[in-house]
């Protein structure tokens, strides 16, 4: 071999050796981007302040002491009233399950041509349910959304919260509770994918000292309800595996409904399927005797107060605060006192539960200081 030989070969090894170290730093940092875009530490900050908030409501939630009531009865001498109302803050998370209940027992009518009293998502899953068995479905309703209770939900996957007063469950309640919880789960799991109606999000419990232990709900004091434990177990974090300048940080994941697209394909669907929609108020039984139809199924939320002088039915009134959306933060915030939801709409922030309040007007204090307690934890996130 030649000088000029040997100092071409030398330089393309040269070249090959440089290349390969190039390509392999490129591949560290890559990799170090995408752990970074994955990592729990490296979340990206709220943009979150006063001046973003662009609507605040006030829904009621429907909260029945013992629990949805799901049932039929007589309406005068010749129809059937099934009943389906009382979810409390996890209407939700079961509607399509407690849909399923009601099916059945519409089943035992004989009936084809079927009333639905109530276009929330208890109204419309219900509504649905039956079609896809063959039923002949009219709504009849007061409102359409965004004006109706469940336009002011605020969409997590939360099938205990608010359901039934402590020691009142029954192996009623249980059955069907259970049926619903796993019914509702798997038609939410359908949906993923079918662009963002419904999605996975995790969320951090901001505490300001560290649990005992994690047992807060129903399946972990619970062996009856070990059914619930369908999402990833939380876990306590350290301090280095997240932003927060927080004692104590849980993560956990949960499923989030992005309301104002699931109100309108259930609304599409239906009445694609054929499906009609009246809108009609009702304050009485008796105008519901009225009807045409022989079976009437009332999902009428917090309004079946009126209609069916329910003693057990009463209102849990809560804010919510949109601020302007930011379409790279997939994560929650939760404090304990106020929380954040992210949602196509915007970010959701609420945290108030006035029990017994039928006052839908939003209070601007109520606003201001849930934004600033996200705003505070925002703020003091690490970079």
């Amino acid at each position: 071999m030649n000088r000029r030989q040997f100092l071409q070969q030398s330089a393309i090894l040269g070249l090959a050796a440089g290349t390969t170290a190039c390509a392999g730093r490129a591949l560290r940092l890559a990799e170090k981007n995408v752990n970074i875009l994955y990592s729990s530490r490296y979340l990206p900050k709220l943009d979150i302040t006063l001046d973003r908030v662009v609507k605040e409501t006030v829904g009621l939630r429907p909260y029945r002491t013992l629990g949805p009531r799901i049932e039929k009865e007589p309406l005068g001498e010749y129809k059937t009233l099934v009943h389906n109302y009382g979810h409390g803050g996890s209407g939700w998370s079961l509607s399509w399950g407690s849909a399923d209940l009601v099916a059945d027992l519409v089943a035992t009518t004989q009936e084809r041509h079927i009333a639905v009293i109530g276009c929330g998502v208890i109204g419309l899953t219900t509504a649905l349910t039956l079609q896809r068995r063959g039923y002949a479905v009219t709504i009849y309703t007061k409102e359409m959304a965004p004006d109706i209770t469940s336009s002011k939900a605020t969409g997590t996957w939360s099938p205990a919260h608010r359901l039934i007063d402590q020691g009142k469950e029954t192996p009623t309640f249980y059955e069907q509770f259970k049926r619903a919880h796993n019914y509702s789960f798997r038609q939410y799991q359908n949906m993923l994918g079918l662009g963002d109606y419904v999605v996975w999000t995790d969320s951090y419990d901001i505490r300001q000292e560290k649990p005992l232990n994690l047992q807060e709900h129903w399946e972990e004091r619970d062996s009856r309800f070990d059914f619930m434990k369908v999402m990833p177990a939380p876990v306590i974090l350290k301090k280095k595996e997240h932003p927060f300048r927080a004692p104590a940080v849980i993560k956990h994941t949960t499923l989030v409904f992005n309301i104002p697209s699931l109100l309108k394909m259930y609304t599409d669907d239906f009445l694609r399927f054929g499906g009609k929609i009246k809108i009609q108020e009702f304050k009485s039984l008796e105008n519901m005797d009225a009807l045409p139809q022989r079976c009437i199924v009332n999902c009428t939320g917090i309004g079946a107060k009126a209609l069916t002088q329910d003693e057990c039915l009463l209102p849990i009134a809560g804010q919510l605060a949109f601020v302007i959306p930011q379409h790279y933060v997939h994560y929650r915030i939760n404090t304990g006192e106020t929380y954040t939801i992210n949602r196509k709409d915007g970010i959701v922030v609420g945290g108030t539960h006035t029990v017994g309040s039928w006052d839908t007007t939003p209070k601007r204090e109520d606003t201001e200081r849930m934004v600033l307690a996200i705003k505070k934890v925002a703020d003091e996130m690490y970079t």
